[in-house]
């Protein structure tokens, strides 16, 4: 009856870390967004595609997208390789 107490104990102690996680990745997300319109370049490199018709308007941020994608990349695979020590 202990062994079962403790793995109760033990998963509930890993679901609290999974639940601080979460909140932590929400609130950087959050802090993200409300910091992006401050970053002018963004959306707006060369290789971004505008097209701008009579009634129409199409935005994509193909670079964008590219320079931020490889940015959290290299950003996440340093953070693993520190925690892994």
């Amino acid at each position: 009856m202990a062994g079962a107490k403790r793995r109760e104990r033990m998963s509930l102690r890993g679901l609290g870390w999974m639940l601080l996680l979460a909140g932590a990745v929400i609130a950087a997300g959050g802090a993200l967004f409300l910091l992006a319109p401050r970053v002018p370049w963004l959306g707006h490199l060369p290789g971004d595609i505008h097209y701008r018709g009579k009634h129409t308007e199409f935005h994509f941020p193909l670079t964008s997208c590219l320079l931020v994608s490889v940015l959290l990349t290299v950003l996440l695979n340093i953070l693993v390789r520190l925690l892994r020590r």
